[in-house]
């Protein structure tokens, strides 16, 4: 089975909506009296669309799945940030080495209640993406989330995180500044903060680059979100040396929310607007909101000692099997 882009797998359905929007376009010419033929014919069209997007979605695989988290449109965290928060203030750098574009983050108001938020972000352009390193985030990245949380912590502030990398940067440079080491120190780090900590699995949950940011009191997942210890084209090449072979690795990787849900590896999964978030980012960033609340609200009783004790319990009991 051929490995499929986002674009490819969802070209019938994006050449009907381009279809529907030319004649919206076009009913926007006519006078009142001569509308109501193309009016017609435009429900038809929406209705043939929304039964597609019905069948379409009720039958994903993993490899669909992986398509879907990687949507062009999808929102990345600096959209969720937008539509759920205000007084957002970008803070940057690590003040050990430099500035990394790949992790965005600083103070915002969530309904009025003071936050720091942070998360991964990628870029919507070839230049976007190269400036943010298409959210794959170096050293300096994670130094800096260990910079805001810690800030975090000494002010009270909850935590929120937001997950969207295929995996931390592989390069040499890293390697030579120790992303290995900031990754396991930013996860130290959130062990022993005294705040909640909510993360939410937005898009890609890839390796130690999402988990390097992920170790919460709640680990909330969107429904067509993955979450994997390696891409699935990197395992293939791997284990077959052939990328191309992703579908069947994905399906071997037990990657999508409802594998995680099952694994006790997230605690809830979110559901999204009918053919994905990128279609109603605004009805996915309410469900989102909704359940940052929800989980701050549960997590409010309890004081630090409790809040980092329920995180260490959480993680502890990952990985454990009983066998007859």
């Amino acid at each position: 089975m051929a490995a499929k882009s986002w674009k490819e797998w969802e070209k019938p359905l994006i050449e009907l909506e381009e279809g529907i929007q030319k004649l919206k376009d076009q009913l926007r010419t006519l006078p009142e009296h001569d509308r109501t033929e193309l009016q017609e014919k435009i429900a038809g069209f929406e209705a043939r669309r929304d039964n597609y997007i019905e069948v379409m979605y009720s039958r994903l695989g993993p490899w669909e799945k992986v398509l879907v988290a990687r949507a062009e449109k999808r929102p990345y965290t600096l959209d969720y940030i937008q539509m759920i928060f205000t007084g957002f203030v970008e803070l940057d750098g690590d003040r050990r080495f430099g500035a990394d574009k790949a992790i965005v983050g600083g103070p915002a108001l969530l309904d009025g209640r003071p936050v720091m938020v942070l998360g991964h972000q990628k870029g919507r352009n070839i230049q976007e993406r190269q400036m943010r390193n298409f959210a794959m985030a170096k050293p300096e990245g994670y130094r800096k989330a260990i910079r805001l949380m810690q800030m975090a912590d000494r002010f009270g502030m909850p935590i929120v995180t937001f997950i969207d990398t295929p995996a931390a940067d592989p390069g040499v440079e890293s390697e030579s500044r120790g992303i290995s080491e900031a990754i396991a120190d930013s996860m130290r780090v959130m062990f022993g903060i005294s705040v909640p900590i909510v993360s939410v699995v937005i898009g890609e949950g890839g390796s130690g680059g999402a988990l390097g940011i992920a170790i919460a009191n709640r680990v909330l997942m969107q429904e067509h979100a993955i979450y994997s210890v390696i891409p699935p084209e990197g395992c293939a090449a791997i284990l077959w040396r052939m990328p191309e072979k992703g579908p069947q690795a994905a399906a071997a990787l037990k990657l999508t929310a409802q594998s995680a849900e099952e694994f006790g590896l997230i605690d809830q999964i979110l559901p999204e607007p009918r053919g994905g978030a990128h279609r109603d980012p605004i009805e996915a960033a309410e469900t989102v909101k909704a359940a940052i609340h929800k989980a701050l609200e549960d997590f409010a009783p309890m004081d630090g000692t409790a809040l980092k004790q329920d995180r260490y319990a959480k993680f502890r009991k990952m990985g454990q099997f009983e066998t007859a």
